[in-house]
């Protein structure tokens, strides 16, 4: 039984109940006798016993087995649970995504926003042991999910972002305050911010140097980027007559991300394609590498099904040969 546990271990003491059943069957047998009257016993002294004289012991050995099955099956046994500590790679990030209208430029394809999204999914598939969060921000801010290990959650969440979700603007000040909010109670060593934005502050009742400072305060490093190709941008416009496009001018105030991410010590990148936008994140990966222990155990395993099945076995077994081979003539 080694590597086995068991839930409910007290029942396992019914299986003492085993030995009198034994103890009761040998005194059973020895006072068991059939009895017929004959004028001599001689012709019977030179008989050997036959195979199913041993056989009759059978039933009974069955028996045994089939109530220890049945008592191992109420003790609910497991394959013991295995603990494993080893040291990995783990912090809380809080992804801060830019989701105004201007996020639909096509100077990224398919849009800025949906190659953000992609690249960011990624990102998240990469880290299986950080505790990762979702805030928006357009004329306004949102937790769209807060910090979870559950990676299938965030992503599916990150699908649904859309640039409908919120009133339209950049409200930088307001996506950082709200995202070291959610970070500040953290009990994490590493504590990390990716804001993402595609423009200029110009909403919100936060200024973004003050969101800043704030998550200076609670130790959180706030890596900035800067999505938008140099110089301008498609832009799709809806009409009576279908979607248009016209040029838009890209700005993005990138002394002010770059202070962010110099007061909080992060870093500031800048994206103008695709890959560049893959590559930042990649690097973003490489620097936020804090080890910490993480156990891990395996899920136990239930093996009762088993034994209910060899208790049943052995019970057919003994119905059959008591109505076959071992059965008894009146």
């Amino acid at each position: 039984m080694e590597g086995i546990s068991f839930v409910n271990k007290e029942y396992l003491w019914l299986l003492l109940v085993i030995i009198p059943m034994i103890a009761w069957y040998i005194i059973r047998q020895s006072k068991h006798y059939a009895s017929m009257q004959i004028s001599s016993a001689e012709a019977l002294k030179s008989g050997k016993k036959g195979v199913k004289t041993y056989l009759r012991h059978v039933l009974f050995v069955l028996r045994i087995f089939a109530i220890a099955a049945i008592i191992i099956v109420i003790a609910r046994p497991q394959n013991n649970t295995e603990w494993d500590t080893k040291v990995a790679e783990g912090i809380d990030i809080i992804m801060s995504m830019d989701v105004s209208t201007s996020m639909l430029a096509e100077d990224f394809q398919p849009n800025r926003l949906e190659a953000a999204k992609d690249v960011a999914i990624q990102f998240i598939s990469d880290r299986p042991n950080d505790r990762i969060g979702l805030v928006i921000f357009a004329g306004e801010s949102f937790t769209q999910c807060p910090l979870t290990t559950d990676h299938n959650v965030v992503i599916n969440l990150m699908n649904e972002i859309n640039c409908e979700l919120l009133d339209d603007g950049t409200a930088i000040g307001d996506g950082l305050a709200t995202s070291v909010n959610r970070l500040k109670n953290s009990n994490a060593i590493s504590k990390v911010i990716i804001l993402l934005t595609d423009g200029v502050n110009n909403k919100g009742s936060v200024a973004p140097l003050t969101g800043a400072e704030i998550a200076k305060t609670f130790g959180i490093r706030v890596y900035t980027i800067g999505v938008g190709t140099i110089g301008s941008a498609p832009y799709p416009f809806k009409t009576q007559f279908g979607t248009q496009y016209q040029n838009i001018d890209v700005k993005i105030d990138e002394e002010m991300l770059q202070e962010i991410a110099s007061l909080t010590g992060g870093k500031y990148f800048r994206a103008t394609d695709n890959k560049k936008l893959k590559d930042i994140y990649e690097e973003i990966d490489l620097l936020e590498k804090t080890k910490i222990q993480v156990t891990n155990y395996s899920k136990p395993v239930e093996l009762f099904e088993i034994w209910v099945i060899i208790a049943l076995a052995i019970l057919i077994l003994e119905i059959l040969l008591k109505l076959t081979i071992l059965k008894n003539i009146p």
